[in-house]
């Protein structure tokens, strides 16, 4: 295996790394989840519904043209939050999950939704210090029907980054859950009675 050289330079998040990677260098890092599920009494079209209040759902083919054509970062930024939703969230993807259930014969089929929503800026504030978190962000959002409940799990971003040790990138993932925390118990509470 190959040492690193006496030349080493810092890497772009402080790291010293190797003027050279031996091929097929590989690293295992152990992630603990922290998963918050939460409980409503709700139907799930409500909950669902109101889990949409806080997420947008553009047309991310037009508005990734759009950003692309930003003359600056802080124009870049400032259409980034014009697309995303009141939870500062837009939506990437939506998978009825339950489609494959209805076909099981085996199983009683019950509705389950993930959706995959996050914020192109957000992500780019903790990967600039720790590139990992990419696989993180954007997040999911997981709601399912159990007998008369709802149930709505999150895997918190901050316990995901956590083992990388970068307290810049764990702030902006403790907003970030913040936000998400927000809109999913509001939704599993549902509105406040008048």
């Amino acid at each position: 295996m190959a040492q690193p050289d006496e030349g080493d330079v810092s890497g772009r998040h402080g790291d010293p790394i190797p003027a050279t990677v031996p091929d097929g260098a590989e690293t295992h890092t152990r992630v603990i989840v922290d998963r918050i599920t939460l409980a409503s009494g709700r139907a799930f079209d409500d909950v669902l519904a109101d889990v949409y209040t806080g997420i947008s759902r553009p047309d991310l083919a037009a508005e990734m043209h759009e950003w692309a054509a930003a003359p600056s970062y802080a124009d870049y930024t400032r259409k980034v939050r014009e697309a995303s939703g009141p939870a500062g969230l837009m939506r990437f993807l939506h998978l009825d999950l339950d489609t494959a259930l209805r076909e099981d014969p085996d199983i009683t089929p019950y509705r389950l939704v993930r959706i995959i929503a996050g914020n192109p800026v957000t992500m780019s504030r903790m990967t600039r210090h720790v590139p990992d978190a990419g696989a993180y962000a954007p997040v999911t959002i997981l709601l399912w029907q159990d007998a008369d409940t709802v149930r709505i799990a999150y895997d918190t971003v901050a316990s995901l980054i956590t083992p990388y040790g970068d307290p810049r990138a764990l702030a902006v993932a403790r907003e970030l859950d913040a936000e998400v925390l927000d809109l999913l118990r509001r939704a599993a509470a549902g509105p406040a009675p008048a």
